[in-house]
């Protein structure tokens, strides 16, 4: 059973600082002061008790991380989709194209955010929206995420997988990678399928509905995984920029189990909860449990699927043993 916190993500007992897929120089490293020089200027946009409310469970995201290191990433994307949308302007008047034709050829800027389970992607995720939604370019952000295509645990359990879900083969790929193509062609409307954290499953009669935002956020744990053949298209070539959280892998096992406990006196004690089964657990014996989650199905994951994709993000956030963001990795234009 994958995730017993909830999500269908996973990390294991990988250290942040073995070496990537591909090589470092890729990317411009950037420390956490010399970054955070960069909000200078800037206006803190969100309230403490809007952070609190963005925040996950076990995450100490604050003003003073928000300020520093968020409001800098959300005006770094804010430009990069300006810039993006400037090109296509300027690629439709080379190609001679009529302007209202161009004018229907405006896409949203897609932003994917991956890592892994508990490392606070799903906070980072929220956050961007509200940040991006504040800055003039980009007023309209809508955030969806992958775990709305996994397949229905009927699905699961009819192909073997239940014990596998939040692998790459647990999700609907090809259901994903339509709903974006639909969101970058510029669709009106487009229905995502929802997924009940409560209910550990997709909710037939609900949806999630994005209409022509300037920006789309998908976050996921696999968002950044390379197509499975060769003329296949994977969701990430549909990415305008890509972020992945990392983190040593010894830090996130402990939020992890931290996350496990405090769901277990929040969550999981609502009878309605798929896992209310943990409810009841003594200490020792959810940690025993989160421990073993982690380990007999989070690793295998890890190792196979999650962090080989971190070379391939556009920018890479380095988290600290306090969940704060140490440095910043950018790929190098």
């Amino acid at each position: 059973m994958p995730d017993a916190g909830g999500r269908a993500d996973t990390m294991g007992r990988m250290s942040a600082a073995a070496p990537p897929s591909a090589p470092l120089s890729l990317y411009g490293e950037i420390a956490r002061d010399d970054w955070s020089r960069l909000a200078a200027g800037m206006d803190q946009p969100l309230t403490e008790s809007e952070v609190i409310k963005l925040r996950g469970i076990g995450d100490r995201l604050d003003l003073t991380e928000v300020r520093e290191v968020y409001l800098p990433l959300s005006r770094l994307l804010s430009i990069y989709a300006k810039t993006t949308r400037r090109l296509g302007s300027e690629v439709s008047d080379f190609l001679g194209t009529p302007p209202d034709q161009a004018a229907e050829r405006t896409t949203p800027f897609v932003v994917g955010v991956a890592g892994s389970v508990a490392v606070g992607k799903s906070t980072i995720a929220r956050l961007l929206r509200e940040l991006m939604s504040r800055w003039a370019d980009t007023p309209r952000v809508e955030l969806v995420t992958t775990d709305g295509f996994l397949y229905p645990n009927a699905e699961l359990e009819r192909r073997g997988l239940m014990e596998r879900k939040g692998f790459p083969e647990s999700y609907d790929r090809r259901g994903l990678v339509e709903f974006v193509t639909e969101v970058k062609s510029g669709a009106d409307e487009v229905r995502a399928p929802f997924y009940s954290h409560m209910k550990y499953d997709i909710m037939p009669d609900a949806h999630v509905v994005v209409r022509r935002p300037d920006v789309v956020i998908v976050e996921g744990l696999n968002v950044l995984q390379p197509p499975p053949a060769p003329n296949d298209v994977a969701v990430s070539d549909l990415f305008d920029f890509s972020i992945y959280v990392d983190a040593d892998a010894g830090h996130i096992e402990q939020w992890y189990i931290d996350r496990f406990l405090a769901l277990r006196e929040g969550a999981f004690a609502n009878p309605a909860s798929h896992f209310n089964v943990f409810a009841h657990l003594s200490d020792d014996e959810a940690i025993d449990t989160a421990r073993g989650y982690w380990n007999d199905i989070n690793l295998p994951n890890l190792v196979e699927n999650v962090l080989p994709t971190r070379h391939r993000a556009s920018l890479v956030l380095r988290k600290g043993a306090d969940h704060s963001v140490e440095s910043v990795l950018l790929r190098k234009l």
